[in-house]
């Protein structure tokens, strides 16, 4: 797939974008065939994308054969009907080992996270990402968040760069995000996609949208794909009263619940899968699972979130 129809695909969302968790068996290795029936399902209930292998799905836990077995398993669980966009990160030789990796597992894009460790200034992140783009013929979406985040001045070099599609915020300066916003429109003019990639990005969305970014991640999409999908009919369709109902009902108590501890935003998402029904297993280290109250908790958190969308909470 060409850049442009990746940007096109993801421009206008029929669904959330889809984050997957990664499965594992008994003995902590890939499981697979359960992570082909995770995405599957993510598909089938309305996703618009499947972002594999990225924050959600433990890309720091994997193992370069297994991060391409992974990426390939949801290229096929997918079939075509979305297109799957596969994470990459760690030092830019490592990068572009698992960009090429992503490439020859069928995936239609990648989503660079931040380098590892190092604090970079502009001219080095700008480098990284450049020798990311260039090594595979897969647009990339730059993850901005923690030790990479950009300046306008070099957001708008990022945006001119062969083969960047977009920019995926995870720091939650809005007044940054504006400013690079306005900077890209004015000295890069063009087709340049902007996302929501805060942890649960819902309790956020409001805010993105007020400045145009109207494409988000959604971690909650991989254990209540009802309620995600029902927030994101209700943003397009102006549905205020559904919106703050979900808000006020369901997201801020599992935002607030996410903050009890500590790699919740990965290890409680997978303990929602299980929750639903599906044995994706635990986190590999160094992450934990979640304390059994506050996975109590989190059952009858969605239990509540249901209840909100037929109107009975």
């Amino acid at each position: 797939m060409t850049p442009a129809p990746l940007a096109a695909r993801l421009r206008d969302p029929s669904g959330p974008l889809f984050f997957p968790v990664t499965a594992y068996g008994p003995d902590g290795a890939l499981d697979l065939d359960v992570f082909r029936t995770h995405v599957r399902r993510g598909v089938a209930a309305g996703a618009a994308a499947v972002f594999a292998c990225c924050g959600t799905g433990e890309f720091h836990a994997l193992l370069p054969e297994e991060f391409e077995a992974c990426v390939r398993a949801a290229v096929e669980a997918a079939e075509g009907r979305v297109p799957v966009v596969a994470g990459t990160g760690y030092g830019t030789a490592l990068a572009v080992r698992y960009a090429r990796l992503a490439e020859g597992a069928g995936a239609d894009g990648l989503l660079a996270m931040p380098p590892y460790l190092v604090l970079a200034g502009q001219e080095g992140l700008l480098r990284h990402y450049r020798e990311i783009a260039a090594a595979t013929a897969l647009p990339v979406i730059v993850y901005q968040r923690d030790n990479a985040v950009l300046t306008p001045a070099a957001a708008v070099k990022l945006a001119r760069t062969d083969g960047v599609i977009g920019l995926k915020d995870g720091l939650g300066d809005l007044d940054l995000v504006q400013r690079v916003i306005s900077a890209v429109r004015t000295e890069a003019p063009g087709e340049f996609l902007y996302f929501n990639g805060l942890p649960t990005a819902e309790q956020t969305q409001l805010a993105y949208r007020a400045l145009g970014v109207t494409l988000y991640s959604s971690a909650v999409f991989c254990f209540a794909p009802g309620i995600a999908l029902a927030f994101h009919r209700a943003l397009e369709a102006d549905d205020t009263e559904t919106v703050r109902r979900l808000l006020d009902g369901f997201y801020r108590p599992f935002v607030e619940l996410r903050a009890q501890g500590r790699g919740y935003a990965v290890s409680l998402v997978k303990a929602g899968v299980r929750l639903g029904g599906l044995d994706v297993g635990e986190v590999r280290p160094p992450l934990h699972e979640p304390a059994e109250d506050h996975v109590k908790k989190l059952a009858r958190l969605i239990e509540r979130g249901y209840a909100l969308l037929e109107g009975d909470a």
